[in-house]
């Protein structure tokens, strides 16, 4: 695993050179004024590059570069349906044959990794200097990361994973392990955020924070909520009872989790000018000339179909029209049946729109989900029926679109909670497939993660390459070839490891 990015070295050696420059022993002999230390690379400095770097990858990834899409979510983007190739370009068949290799998510996996070890460090420095705040931070954001990293890998490198030249070859936790792990972790940082908060963190002239902007009640709401999505995670668990962690997220004493109109995004400034726009944007938006960012992609006919079926109007949010309709591409089909880029629905206002929008963490909606979905399981005494309209509710207003459009659309179409069935299962399958609508282009990875612990989706979304080597998605990444080289007596325990049939620990 990469110790650390060339990207975050720059940054920290331009640090050291501007710290350096007002210090009035600079003149010493004995001291380099030049040199990174300990003592000019602070907490303060490594949290917002960190943080930011979180953003581009959850979502997006990272901006246009030589690591290539697997850096990226690209591939669950059309995995699961929200995005395709157009007929302009040749037919990416690993990825559309389900038939991926140990080099598929290399980047992916080493990139996290990258960012894990700078958020490790801003938690090490943060409480070494005694600002608890960047360390509780940095703390919820590696929570978070992990999960993600669990749910596409399984076991993997956790507690030894940042050990350094004492630990070069760091041992696999068990994924269940992990999860806990995290609760913990997620309850520290909530401790820590209930402290005083220190004027390094809050003050907007440093702009440290750019997250939350010094917000420590939103920051506990955000781990609150990624305490509840551990939880809603292993729900087909036999046996799982998530009582305890339930009481107290949901106390009432407490905060709770991220409501309407609190999302969590990270934004230090983005501009339309090379390397400066929004993640997402400089993905799949243009470029600081107008030219379009990814000319290869653009909507999945499954999920313009789902949303022309009722007439939902996020769709006009989400995607842009071809004349007056909107036009998509059946994902692996022979690039002779695609439509060329140009006659295809590239990406609307909801997902692209501005260079200096916000980068999306946890939208609003997507904690609403998960506390409907809690209520319909009877994990907290609320009415599920309620909670899902509020989540449907606040998609609406996410995308730019009014509370009264969504009202139209709960009543007037299959929406309608009267739908939901009678079982539990049923009812949770409802509320997740609405939730799968709200995430169209913004949350692949969460959409991946619902469909493979729960099998909600109507058929339609699976490739149409007809050398694809199953008729399901993989429920697992491989782990990466990088880890086999230089790690392989650790990855190796793991066994042998089938992209279809080694599930992880939360799968039924």
């Amino acid at each position: 695993m990469r110790q650390i990015s060339k990207k975050l070295l720059i940054i920290y050696t331009a640090a050291g050179l501007v710290f350096a420059g007002c210090k009035k022993d600079f003149l010493d002999v004995n001291s380099d004024p030049n040199r990174v230390t300990d003592d000019n690379v602070t907490a303060e400095l490594i949290f917002p590059n960190a943080a930011e770097a979180c953003g581009a990858l959850s979502f997006a990834g990272a901006r246009a570069s030589s690591a290539g899409a697997k850096t990226t979510l690209q591939f669950a983007q059309n995995w699961i349906g929200y995005m395709s190739s157009n007929g302009d370009f040749a037919r990416d068949n690993t990825e559309t044959t389900y038939n991926i290799d140990f080099t598929f998510a290399d980047n992916l996996f080493q990139t996290r990794y990258s960012i894990l070890f700078d958020l490790h460090q801003a938690k090490i420095k943060g409480l070494a200097g005694g600002d608890t705040a960047v360390a509780a931070a940095s703390m919820v954001l590696t929570a978070k990361m992990f999960q993600e990293l669990v749910d596409l890998f399984g076991n993997i490198p956790y507690s030894q994973a940042f050990e350094g030249a004492k630990l070069t070859r760091p041992a696999y936790d068990n994924a269940a392990d992990i999860y806990a792990d995290l609760q913990k972790v997620l309850d520290t940082a909530i401790q820590y955020f209930q402290l005083p908060i220190s004027s390094k963190f809050t003050d907007a002239t440093k702009v440290v924070d750019i997250v939350n902007h010094g917000d420590a009640e939103k920051w506990i709401k955000f781990a609150n909520t990624l305490k509840l999505r551990l939880l809603i995670r292993q729900a087909e668990v036999p046996g799982f009872d998530p009582t305890a962690e339930i009481t107290k997220i949901f106390d009432p004493a407490g905060l709770g989790i991220l409501g309407a109109g609190e999302s969590v995004s990270i934004n230090p400034g983005y501009v339309n000018d090379v390397n400066k726009q929004s993640p997402f944007f400089a993905n799949y938006g243009y470029t600081p000339t107008g030219a379009i960012a990814i000319s290869s992609t653009n909507a999945n006919q499954y999920i313009l179909d789902i949303m022309n079926n009722d007439s939902d109007p996020r769709i006009g949010q989400f995607f842009a029209p071809v004349g007056s309709s909107f036009v998509g591409n059946a994902y692996g089909d022979e690039p002779g049946n695609l439509n060329p880029g140009n006659q295809s629905s590239y990406f609307g206002p909801t997902l692209i729109g501005s260079a200096s929008q916000d980068q999306w963490l946890m939208p609003s909606y997507e904690s609403l989900f998960f506390r409907a979905e809690a209520a319909a399981r009877g994990w907290i005494s609320e009415d599920p029926q309620a909670d899902y309209e509020a989540a449907v509710t606040e998609s609406f207003v996410w995308t730019g679109l009014d509370a009264s459009d969504a009202a139209t659309y709960l009543t007037n179409t299959d929406a309608d909670w009267a739908n939901s069935g009678a079982t539990t299962e049923e009812k949770v399958k409802f509320i997740l497939f609405q939730k799968y609508i709200a995430n169209t282009g913004v949350d692949p990875a969460e959409s991946y993660a619902d469909e493979r612990r729960i099998d909600f989706l109507p058929p339609g979304y699976i490739s149409l390459n007809p050398s694809r080597v199953s008729n399901t998605l993989p429920v697992r990444l491989l782990y990466p070839q990088s880890e086999y080289t230089t790690n392989a007596d650790n990855v190796n325990k793991q066994g042998t490891i089938n992209q279809f049939t080694s599930k992880l620990f939360w799968q039924p």
